[in-house]
Parts: structure tokens; sequence; C-alpha cells
């Protein structure tokens, strides 16, 4: 399995232009939260405040694998994909069209931001190359963050420090 250093590294390569960082901080949210949304139906049940639908179970699997890359970015997007069960929840309980017309509608602004990020950078996106990608893509987003804050500079040198050596 791959480390969160080869992860963030090669998604990283597609990603040197700070428009095309910029629109991810948009774009890849909205694109999480539509999945979230569009998978919050059916509803199964619920267990506690948690309601049981597709979607539970793919945010389950996503930070399970978030956080065996890294225990503080995958808490980090544990937190987040809590919050778009959250909002998916209110979504799902109205009416199809309100529910299917916030999923897709967040599904295709948030690709068309991604795509102007790409026009930007000059570069096709990640997953194109490394079907991986859709899963690394909200990680780097959380790590560019984390970096813009001031925190794991040292993974940020590495990332640089791998960019660097793969270029040569």
């Amino acid at each position: 399995m791959k480390t969160l250093l080869d992860h963030l590294s090669q998604y990283a390569a597609y990603h040197r232009n700070p428009r095309n960082i910029a629109t991810h901080f948009v774009g890849i949210p909205m694109i999480v939260l539509a999945v979230v949304v569009l998978l919050s139906r059916p509803a199964l049940g619920s267990l506690g405040p948690w309601i049981l639908s597709p979607a539970l179970f793919f945010a389950i699997a996503a930070s399970l694998y978030y956080l065996r890359l890294d225990l503080a970015l995958g808490l980090a997007m544990t937190l987040f994909l809590g919050l778009c069960l959250q909002l998916a929840a209110g979504f799902a309980a109205a009416v199809t069209s309100v529910w299917l017309g916030w999923g897709l509608g967040l599904f295709l602004i948030g690709w068309g931001i991604q795509f102007v990020g790409h026009y930007f950078e000059g570069k096709k996106p990640a997953f194109v190359d490394d079907v991986m990608g859709l899963m690394i893509g909200p990680l780097f987003v959380a790590a560019e963050l984390a970096f813009l804050l001031g925190l794991r500079q040292e993974l940020k040198q590495q990332i640089e420090a791998r960019f660097q050596a793969d270029r040569a």
C-alpha cells in the first residue's frame, strides 16, 4: 500500500499552479458533499443521530482509509465527512427534486470548478492516470489547508523534495 507521502507527492505533481490549488479548496469539498448527498438515499433506518444509508457506509470506509494513511489528517477528514453526513441528511429528507437538484448541482458545479483549475494548470486531473486520485483529492485539500495554517511543514518539505527528485 502506498504511503501518505507517496499519494500526496503523486497528486501534487498535477497541482503546482496556485490558482488550480485554490479551485480545489472550493470544488473538491463541493464534490464530496455532492457524493454524500446523492448516497444519502435510500435511508435504511437510523443508528442514534446517524441515518443508515449508503452515504454512511461510504464515509466510514473513506474515514478508515484516511486514518490508516495518517491519524491527524484522517481525523480532519472524518470530521469533514461527518459534517457532510449531517448536511446530506437534511437534503435527503427533502422532496426528491430538492435532494437530487442539490446533489447533482453541487457535483456538476464542483467538477466545473475543478476543470477551470486544471485549465490554469495546463495538466489533466490526477485521477485520469490513477483513479485513486479521486480519494486522494480531498486528503490533498486537507493537507494543503494544514500547510497554510503552518502545520505539517515537514510533510510539505518531503512532498516538495519528492517532486523535485521526480522532475530531475
